[in-house]
């Protein structure tokens, strides 16, 4: 279930004076534009602590425990009483991917329209989204690595798996290399291609 965090200070006092109201004399709060940007940033940030990604069903349960939290928010007219909430969430998201994207976040960089096939626009298509137990998915590099300098890792490392007693030696390598193998990973290459490429990732010590 989802814990909607705290928001600023002047948002918490307005939910607070909003939610008395409502307990009191069942009246609805209408949020004006400056706490319904508190609320959005703040619901933002939390989730994508866990994905960046939501389906259409999360968007609701934190659409729903956001009027839970704070009944004086819920939407009348709305069946659910969230349905705005809900809405207002998705364009808000959509819009934090956006800012991650032009700073770099490769999660988001891999899933923008240019990286598509050709004659595909939709967002939506072929989403590379986090597994389960795999926070780093689509890791970025490491500081100071480049496309460039792990291309010339990974070369090293064709030579380096041929040589005896080299295990230490070829697991630093691949450590350093993880970013750009999991780059390929999501590219879904072929098996066979693949191996030919990272042949120590298919040995038994790794």
């Amino acid at each position: 279930e989802f814990t909607v965090p705290r928001f600023t200070y002047d948002a918490e006092l307005k939910l607070e004076q909003g939610n008395a109201a409502f307990k009191t004399e069942r009246t609805f709060l209408s949020p004006d534009p400056k706490l319904k940007m508190s609320i959005l940033d703040g619901l933002a940030e939390e989730i994508v602590k866990y994905k960046l990604y939501p389906s259409d069903a999360e968007y609701g349960q934190v659409a729903e425990a956001l009027i839970k939290k704070h009944p004086c928010l819920k939407e009348r007219g709305s069946v659910t009483g969230y349905s705005g909430w809900k809405a207002s969430l998705k364009y808000k998201l959509g819009n934090y991917r956006t800012k991650l994207r032009n700073l770099g976040c490769t999660e988001v960089t891999v899933n923008s329209i240019k990286h598509k096939p050709d004659g595909i626009s939709s967002p939506a298509y072929r989403v590379k989204k986090p597994r389960k137990a795999e926070v780093n998915y689509c890791p970025s590099h490491p500081q100071g690595e480049t496309d460039e300098t792990l291309e010339e890792i990974r070369k090293t490392l064709l030579t380096e798996v041929k040589k005896k007693n080299n295990e230490k030696n070829v697991r630093m390598l691949m450590d350093r290399s993880f970013s750009a193998r999991r780059h390929e990973v999501i590219k879904e290459p072929l098996i066979t291609d693949f191996k030919t490429r990272w042949p120590a990732l298919f040995r038994t010590e790794e």
